[in-house]
């Protein structure tokens, strides 16, 4: 029996207590407050195991949680060994070896990267058992640690209640996902132009992809007679069979898993439903017989009246490529670049507004005939309390067909573009597929309305060679330069950069804020406040300007927490914003006598660049000059405080628009 060689790992940043399990108790799971505790595997079953045996054992079952929509998507990883080795790194503890010490860590794609999550063992439950997600074998924790380090990464369990599977699908595979609506297909068979065996193709598709994604459907509204599927309830379709009837014509069957693990099916292909009198009983005998719990076979054109829509993940090959869901080919070449819709600057709404063409614009290169797919990602904002989930904003994408990259881009955008998303969606990421010839494309990602800020992640995946660039902004003409009073006057200039995953924390809307470089700034006592000027210039190219500003932080007179990243958490005394793409930026101001922090940053995170901080105070001759000791000193790197990978910490956005769908409980 093995004894632990020391205390085992316990999480402070999730700790075993209701601030990981709840952001607002407005949920039904706030019902279970007092009830609930935590337990590490080995005290919830004899012999705790990391995975499955088999694919039956380890098939996802739902808890008290309403996050279907997130376990649907955990299925994906029982498709695919490449891909539950990205999200479980190799070598994860056993609870009977040596190196178990009560940690284990995931992988979730998080805008644009890999985060690294480790999480304690500690899971939530209910008079001893699970009271979240687990296995069909309850002796499998695969689930429950994901769903746990899930839940860390949006800041509470609470969060994950509401989602689209999409969205965890691009999570946990780092790709794509589609949602094909259900009902555009089948309310358009009563229309006269309707392409012939538009249905029958829809679920063709599902059975040609089956093998190699996951297929998953919703039910967005409540059905006659079909209530117990639930609304705003998402399923898992974990097989599809096509078979011949008595009478030689085609069948096709979906096997419908439900992860509240309940059968919940009355339709004709239930067991012993009328529906299988018109196949021969060998058939009935082994489809009935490979039903799992929660699972259930339902026809073609049931499918298609009872459930809303599908989501699929598309497929990847080992390599880590995407595969195209309409061609198979695959999607070899990618890129990707950050962009933000600033308000005043580069938010102009949609193409009904005047302001569309200040939209951020990019440059994409096609070098041969090519299976392109472009898509917007959106970074989301967490709702405020009382509302658990995530916001987005309506977001739309459109593309031109350009002759050379020196082009007039007001008449360019007044013509129709080669493709663009039918509509702007509350959609965390929209995405077009095109097969697009040899040249240049201009790509304008938009919000619907105008003045909306937000940040997102343009993402190209193609079958042949392609460039993505951002297209540099309009040079602003140059702010007029206030005019400091005349006098003496002593400058010092010092160095800094920003470096991605170091000093590239970005604006007061990212959490990773407190990163930025820090120089502080001592002001002696005088008659009075002393003028100084703070300029901030960056080095860069023409017309390669990144979008710059800073703020000026007082230091508490008794100097305490003068070198904690807390300080920059407190409204600045003074600031040059909004960011601006501009070589330089400066103020003139009137400073008190005290200790002070400047703090240059870019508008987004992660963004490097070089940049010289201008300091010009006027010398008081009544007082003599600054002592050597008072003058700005050289940046000291902060510390940065453990932060919650993936939830930015917004600040100051406003964001009123309604939200589309989400799957969860009823």
């Amino acid at each position: 029996m093995r004894a632990p060689a020391k205390e085992l790992f316990r999480d402070a940043a999730f700790p075993a207590s209701d601030s990981s399990l709840f952001s607002s108790f407005s949920t039904p799971l706030a019902q279970f407050r007092e009830e609930i505790t935590w337990r590490r595997p080995q005290e919830i079953c004899a012999t705790p195991r990391l995975f499955a045996g088999s694919p039956q054992e380890g098939q996802v079952k739902q808890g008290l949680l309403g996050d279907c929509w997130f376990l649907c998507a955990c299925a994906t990883l029982q498709k695919s060994r490449h891909l539950l080795d990205q999200v479980f790194p190799p070598g994860q503890p056993s609870w009977l070896d040596q190196t178990y010490r009560g940690s284990f860590t995931c992988r979730v794609w998080q805008f644009g990267r890999w985060v690294e999550v480790t999480v304690d063992d500690r899971l939530p439950c209910l008079a001893g058992r699970l009271c979240f997600s687990r296995c069909q074998r309850e002796d499998v924790f695969w689930l429950p640690l994901l769903e746990k380090v899930y839940a860390k990464v949006h800041g509470s369990y609470e969060q994950l209640w509401a989602g689209q599977v999409a969205d965890a699908l691009v999570d946990l595979t780092g790709g794509l996902a589609e949602r094909w609506n259900l009902k555009d297909v089948a309310g358009s068979s009563g229309q006269q132009d309707r392409p012939h065996g538009v249905e029958h193709k829809t679920c063709r598709q599902l059975l040609s992809l089956k093998d190699r994604c996951l297929l998953s459907c919703s039910v967005l509204g409540p059905r006659t007679g079909t209530r117990e599927l639930g609304e705003f309830h998402a399923f898992i379709v974990s097989d599809l069979r096509e078979l011949q009837d008595r009478a030689g014509q085609s069948i096709l069957l979906l096997r419908i898993q439900n992860p509240w693990g309940r059968r919940c099916w009355q339709g004709p292909w239930r067991d012993g439903g009328e529906g299988w009198s018109r196949v021969e009983p060998a058939a009935q005998v082994e489809l009935l017989s490979q039903l799992q719990d929660g699972e259930f076979w339902v026809e073609e054109d049931e499918f298609l009246r009872e459930f809303d829509e599908v989501t699929i993940g598309f497929p990847s090959t080992e390599a880590g490529h995407l595969q195209s869901l309409h061609s198979g080919k695959v999607l070899c070449h990618t890129q990707e670049l950050p962009g933000a819709w600033v308000k005043g600057q580069s938010a102009g709404g949609c193409r009904n507004n005047s302001g569309f063409p200040s939209n951020p614009k990019f440059w994409l290169r096609v070098f041969e005939p090519s299976e392109v797919y472009v898509g917007v990602l959106q970074r989301p904002r967490v709702r405020a309390a009382g509302h658990p989930g995530r916001d987005y904003q309506a977001v739309g994408l459109h593309l031109w067909k350009v002759e050379k990259r020196r082009v007039n881009l007001p008449r360019a955008l007044s013509a129709p573009p080669v493709a663009g998303t039918a509509c702007h969606a509350y959609d965390r990421e929209v995405h077009l597929r095109c097969e697009l010839g040899p040249g240049f494309y201009l790509a304008v990602p938009s919000t619907f309305l105008k003045d909306v800020p937000g940040q997102f992640l343009l993402r190209v995946f193609s079958t042949g060679r392609v460039a993505l660039s951002a297209v540099p902004p309009a040079a602003p003409s140059p702010a007029p330069r206030e005019v400091p009073p005349a006098g003496e006057w002593e400058t010092v200039r010092l160095r800094g950069s920003w470096r991605v995953g170091r000093t590239a924390g970005g604006s007061r809307n990212f959490a990773s804020y407190s990163s930025n470089p820090r120089f502080p700034l001592s002001v002696p006592v005088g008659a009075g406040p002393r003028c100084v000027r703070i300029s901030l210039r960056q080095h860069c190219r023409d017309r390669q300007c990144l979008p710059i500003g800073f703020h000026v932080f007082q230091v508490p007179a008794d100097g305490g927490g003068q070198d904690a990243p807390s300080l920059l958490l407190q409204e600045p005394l003074l600031s040059c914003v909004p960011h601006s793409y501009a070589q330089e930026v400066s103020r003139l101001c009137h400073l008190p006598a005290g200790a002070y922090h400047i703090v240059p940053s870019t508008y987004l995170p992660d963004t490097e660049g070089a940049f010289t901080v201008t300091v010009e105070t006027r010398i008081d001759r009544a007082q003599g000059l600054w002592r050597r000791a008072d003058r700005p000193g050289a940046h000291c790197p902060p510390r940065t405080t453990p932060q919650c990978a993936g939830r930015p910490k917004m600040r100051g956005l406003e964001h009123t628009a309604p939200h589309a769908p989400v799957c969860r409980e009823a």
